[in-house]
């Protein structure tokens, strides 16, 4: 699908050139009449230009349902879900990332993941009874048992499982089937693991600051460990595409210059260069990484996760990034407008 986009979007210059030197008649598309060839003009010059139709509007801002600490987004089901550490209702869905529905949680615990596999959306938390809560729509929410009680962070789906790890514990990873019922499995290191993702057959998860700040696993339930570029660092967000897992960091930790890394298998990292300081969610999607700041103006880009370009951000303490039907939808922990979207097919 990817190599699809883009062998339309570099065929379409080719298109209208010919449309305008041979004329549409020729090319078998009849005759324009005065509206279809100006609305083409503009076409034309882009196609002239190299430049790209595709993202040309930034980050737009939209008032959440609420004006909680929303800590994770996910999408599926036709919906975007968010979850959030505090509030009245600690849920709010979406079908397009602009207008946002309160949804109650099963529970008011801290809830700082949330992600969507398998036909339903799983969240972890950090405190209460019950650490887990599932939903077959992102509306009705059921309360779960997690394997220990944790601090979980972070959840993700992939190899047909649920897997989520925390910052402390004995056993901080936990891995399900169906995100109902959960076990407990060894960590590579009793570091404070606090983000993950799955992707080229690979569990991968970091943490914040710790001698080895990178686990790697092939089913969720065998972990190896691995040192980061910098282990004092506190890892925020990770994402893979391209063939390449890329960290993200914020602006802590004593020896931290780059906030960020890369890598193309998991284990052996490199250094990499953001292009301001404090990033803190990532995704990758429409062909390119995606990393916001939770303390600066500038978001950035990537295609490769190694050569970047900023962004302009609106200011607010941003942590989780979406994205689905050409569109990339953002939630906040603080700020006025804790949401916002940007089209990019």
């Amino acid at each position: 699908m990817k190599n699809s986009k883009l062998f339309l979007r570099r065929l379409a210059p080719i298109i209208l050139l010919a449309l305008f030197a041979c004329g549409p008649a020729q090319a078998g598309l009849g005759t324009f009449d005065k509206g279809e060839k100006e609305a083409l003009n503009p076409l034309l010059l882009l196609a002239l230009s190299g430049a790209s139709p595709d993202c040309s509007v930034n980050f737009q801002t939209t008032a959440a349902a609420e004006l909680n600490a929303w800590q994770s987004v996910a999408y599926g089901n036709g919906l975007y879900v968010a979850v959030a550490s505090t509030g009245t209702n600690r849920v709010m869905t979406s079908p397009d990332g602009i207008n946002w529905t309160a949804r109650a949680a099963s529970e008011a615990n801290v809830w700082y993941g949330v992600t969507y596999g398998n036909g339903i959306f799983v969240a972890v938390s950090q405190d209460g009874t019950n650490r887990v809560m599932t939903s077959p729509d992102g509306i009705n929410w059921t309360a779960r048992s997690a394997a220990q009680q944790n601090i979980w962070l972070s959840v993700t789906f992939g190899a047909g499982k649920f897997v989520a790890i925390a910052a402390n514990g004995t056993n901080r990873v936990m891995t399900s089937p169906d995100g109902i019922t959960w076990t407990a499995q060894t960590q590579a290191a009793n570091s404070g693991w606090s983000t993950i993702t799955y992707g080229n057959g690979l569990f991968v998860a970091l943490s914040g600051p710790s001698t080895n700040s990178v686990m790697t696993s092939p089913d969720g339930v065998t972990w190896t460990a691995h040192p980061s570029t910098d282990n004092a660092a506190t890892w925020r967000g990770i994402a893979y595409g391209n063939g390449r897992f890329v960290g993200i960091a914020d602006q802590s930790g004593a020896s931290q210059t780059n906030h960020m890394m890369h890598s193309t298998n998991g284990a052996n990292w490199t250094a990499g260069t953001a292009v301001a300081i404090s990033f803190w969610p990532i995704t990758f999607a429409s062909g390119m990484f995606v990393s916001l700041s939770d303390q600066t103006n500038f978001a950035m880009t990537s295609t490769d996760g190694i050569q970047w370009k900023s962004l302009p951000e609106p200011s607010g303490g941003w942590r989780s990034i979406a994205y689905a039907n050409g569109r990339f939808v953002a939630v906040a922990a603080g700020g006025t407008n804790r949401a916002m979207r940007w089209d990019c097919p």
